[in-house]
């Protein structure tokens, strides 16, 4: 098997690293990502200009490539030949903090693996849902390990091929994790605020700032799951069409 590892923090990221070594023994891996943060990127594509890539080293010694291009790039630039092997799994992350409820939509760790689906690849997000306000470098060991066996079912089981999978790990050790829950999305609270400024010039500026989202922790979510000590699985599908309204409007004197 041969599996794309990617992430939206930088190919230097240390999530990224754990993620590659865990998947190293499931088969062949290559590493292409970007080459810095892209972190609440969206599903970014680049058309309008040209990508770079370059070899790197990653901090065990094994090789990866770099680019200049968002995460969807990335898994683009790896399914479209620039990787010579046929890829069979894409998995993105490790990303620092969790992908929770609406966190999908902005987040460049699970838009990537969405693009492997819109290219024909199964993909799986990972994210850490770390401590706030943690000091010091993360333990992205256990959430690696589960990535794993994710991984490892995914690819002995059927299913719809539209799916993406986006994974949210608590932050406790192996030993602490209760299990894998099937999830659905949960409810994230956002509280951004708007930050008006003024530069030396006394021209305005503005930081779209405010407290950190907190998510409401429901059973059945992803935020329900992972605040209770389990592995999330949330299985996402790209059509976004909301059926329960095309009668309601079909209905409507258009």
């Amino acid at each position: 098997m041969h599996i794309l590892v990617t992430n939206d923090d930088g190919v230097l990221a240390p999530g990224l690293l754990a993620l590659a070594q865990e998947m190293r023994l499931l088969g062949k891996v290559s590493v292409l990502a970007p080459d810095h943060n892209w972190s609440a990127s969206g599903h970014a594509k680049t058309m309008h200009r040209p990508l770079r890539v370059k070899e790197v080293m990653l901090a065990d010694g094994t090789a990866a490539l770099a680019s200049d291009g968002a995460p969807s790039d990335c898994v683009a630039l790896g399914l479209l030949g620039l990787l010579p092997e046929k890829v069979d799994l894409v998995v993105s992350g490790i990303n620092p903090n969790a992908n929770i409820g609406h966190d999908v939509t902005y987040s460049g760790t699970v838009t990537a693996a969405m693009e492997a689906v819109i290219g024909g690849v199964p993909g799986i997000a990972v994210s850490l849902h770390s401590p706030e306000n943690h000091s010091g470098a993360l333990d992205y060991g256990p959430a690696a390990r589960a990535a794993r066996r994710i991984a490892q079912m995914l690819m002995a089981q059927t299913i719809d091929p539209r799916i993406v999978l986006s994974v949210n790990v608590p932050y406790l050790s192996d030993e602490q994790l209760r299990g894998i829950l099937v999830t659905r999305q949960g409810l994230r609270v956002y509280r951004d605020r708007l930050d008006r400024r003024l530069d030396p010039r006394q021209h305005p500026y503005y930081w779209i700032g405010g407290d950190a989202p907190t998510a409401v922790p429901d059973d059945g979510t992803d935020f329900g799951a992972v605040s209770q000590g389990y592995v999330s699985v949330t299985p996402l599908q790209l059509d976004l069409t909301a059926f329960e309204a095309i009668p309601i409007m079909q209905a409507w004197k258009w």
